[in-house]
């Protein structure tokens, strides 16, 4: 779908709408599509740019070698890269060597905007079907990659904005690390929430600026998946209600309705929520939901060896991408 036809698309939504109150009719019949194209193209090529290193699991040398890709891709559209670097430690005591990524859009600006996504690979395809393939590693060209395939696709775009037409507040994307070492499912140790999303309960505490409070955060993971749905997830609403309709909005604006569904998905134990719990930053996560899928509610690929570019779908980024655009380039 290209940009010409998703205006057009809202637009006819929009003109169409019917019942409410007609203040509600105005106000829907006013908004359209601002911004410029995401391009779906452009943030698959990011996303297997990423999966050409290998797997990015933890202490690896292509989880090395792709950090200094993303941070150079970000650096080349002109942000201001910071790389947080910790020693972390996961749920069976291995030292994880931990590097957060943030690189800031107009940094000199004090209103801010916060998006996130992991980007390391899960070590073990512990809900492959197949039991030989447990102890493998997942390539995560959904679960990791194509999060920050949209984020890198929006900071091109973010270069490529004059002046007169840019966002107007500054934009920090946040590339959090150790999200997926959580405990695996063969494993005998007890489940613990505690040992996912590590990189994020670690910036969340120790925030890239001091006192960072940005006016709101978005997750993205899972972000390009076929046949992926973003149903409104359930501490997304508790924390940040009105982002969360926001971004719905955004996207019934740009036409990608179908994407985004009014409906609720599950609770998730994500990046988001020491965002939200910790750091104090109301943010969202935009997450699949597939509610009849017996492998996942995450989907087919999720933790399989099967998560890789021959299961990402443009579609599905073009509506995330061209949403986020919405919601930045409407932002007061």
């Amino acid at each position: 779908m290209n940009y010409k036809t998703i205006i057009i698309t809202a637009l006819a939504v929009a003109l169409t709408a019917c019942g409410g109150s007609k203040k509600t009719q105005e106000k829907d019949e006013a908004m359209t599509a601002v911004g410029p194209a995401f391009s779906a193209d452009s943030a698959f090529s990011f996303c297997e740019q990423q999966c050409l290193f290998g797997p990015r699991t933890m202490n690896s040398e292509a989880h090395e070698r792709c950090a200094q890709w993303i941070a150079g891709k970000f650096r080349s559209y002109g942000m201001q890269v910071v790389e947080q670097r910790a020693d972390l430690h996961g749920y069976d005591g291995t030292v994880l060597r931990s590097n957060n990524i943030i690189a800031s859009y107009r940094p000199e600006l004090t209103e801010r905007v916060m998006l996130c996504a992991h980007w390391d690979s899960r070590p073990w395809a512990d809900n492959d079907p197949d039991e030989a393939n447990w102890h493998q590693p997942v390539m995560a060209a959904n679960d990791g990659a194509s999060g920050v395939a949209v984020m890198l696709e929006v900071a091109r775009l973010l270069a490529d904005t004059i002046s007169q037409q840019a966002p107007a507040v500054g934009i920090d994307f946040v590339c959090f690390d150790a999200e997926d070492w959580g405990v695996p499912q063969w494993s005998d140790a007890p489940d613990d929430p505690q040992s996912w999303a590590l990189g994020a309960q670690y910036w969340a505490a120790h925030p890239h600026a001091e006192d960072y409070k940005p006016r709101y955060g978005i997750l993205l993971d899972m972000v390009g998946g076929q046949g992926a749905r973003f149903y409104q997830e359930a501490y997304s609403k508790r924390y940040a209600q009105a982002v969360v309709a926001r971004v719905w909005q955004a996207a019934q604006v740009v036409g990608v309705g179908s994407f985004f569904p009014q409906k609720d998905g599950g609770m998730i134990t994500d990046d988001h929520v020491p965002v939200n719990e910790v750091a104090g930053i109301p943010c969202i996560d935009i997450i699949p939901y597939y509610p009849d899928c017996e492998a996942s509610s995450f989907g087919p690929t999720w933790h399989t060896v099967a998560d890789d570019m021959q299961h990402i779908d443009r579609q599905t980024l073009q509506a995330v991408g061209q949403t986020l655009v919405q919601v930045l380039y409407t932002e007061p």
